[in-house]
């Protein structure tokens, strides 16, 4: 899978996609992230992308032209399934769309700064606005970090267990059920014993029910969908 960021702060981004999960992907091949640099798109000396909003108000508004020679100089290169723009005010990240997502080749990543983009940006290049959450960030970046790693865990190959994805939280709209790992007790505290039972059945009955049990507690609205 290959994903293109575009962005005026690619260093930011850079430590994300450098550790962990990410980074064995990017070795084994699976996952290729490419930080552009808009301001390389830039039709002036001082490599301005922004300007002041017709119409009057505060905040600074990304320039369309710079982003539109980006975004076609990409798809010069290589055919790309979504051009996403990470937006307060597009659909809300869920686990169902990090899997949808997952499935794709290559997709653009649009990161918005300053005010956001001029809307014909949004109207002629973007085919897909994403939300990561009902509250506004200083840019897109540290979103688009977030979709990445959502994403990039579900590609195959890229977690050491493949199965364990498939166990995440809000895969099925449950929440995870509770972990534990050694030592069996701690000041008291005992591991459940029908962790310990060695019988799958059992155990997987319990996890589910564990697992409906604190969505019911916790998130009780994603049992309505």
């Amino acid at each position: 899978m290959r994903i293109d960021i575009i962005t005026v702060l690619p260093e930011l981004l850079q430590s994300p996609f450098n550790h962990s999960i990410l980074k064995r992907a990017r070795e084994k091949g699976l996952l290729e992230v490419n930080l552009i640099n808009l301001r390389d798109y830039a039709s002036d000396k001082h490599k301005t992308v922004d300007d002041y909003q017709y119409g009057g108000g505060a905040g600074m508004v990304m320039m369309i032209e710079p982003i539109a020679k980006c975004i076609e100089d990409l798809k010069s290169q290589r055919d790309y399934d979504e051009v996403i723009y990470m937006s307060p005010d597009g659909e809300l990240l869920d686990q169902k769309v990090a899997n949808k997502i997952s499935l794709l080749q290559n997709i653009i990543i649009l990161c918005g700064h300053y005010k956001g983009v001029d809307e014909r940006v949004r109207e002629h290049f973007v085919t897909k606005e994403i939300s990561i959450g009902n509250y506004v960030l200083s840019g897109g970046e540290l979103a688009a970090a977030i979709l990445v790693d959502a994403v990039g865990r579900l590609i195959p190959g890229v977690l050491n267990d493949e199965s364990s994805a498939l166990f995440d939280s809000f895969q099925d709209n449950l929440i995870a059920p509770p972990v534990y790992t050694r030592p069996e007790e701690f000041r008291g505290w005992k591991v459940p014993d029908i962790l310990l039972s060695g019988d799958t059945k059992k155990i997987d009955a319990w996890r589910h029910e564990q697992s409906l049990q604190r969505t019911k507690e916790r998130r009780p609205d994603l049992l309505s969908e």
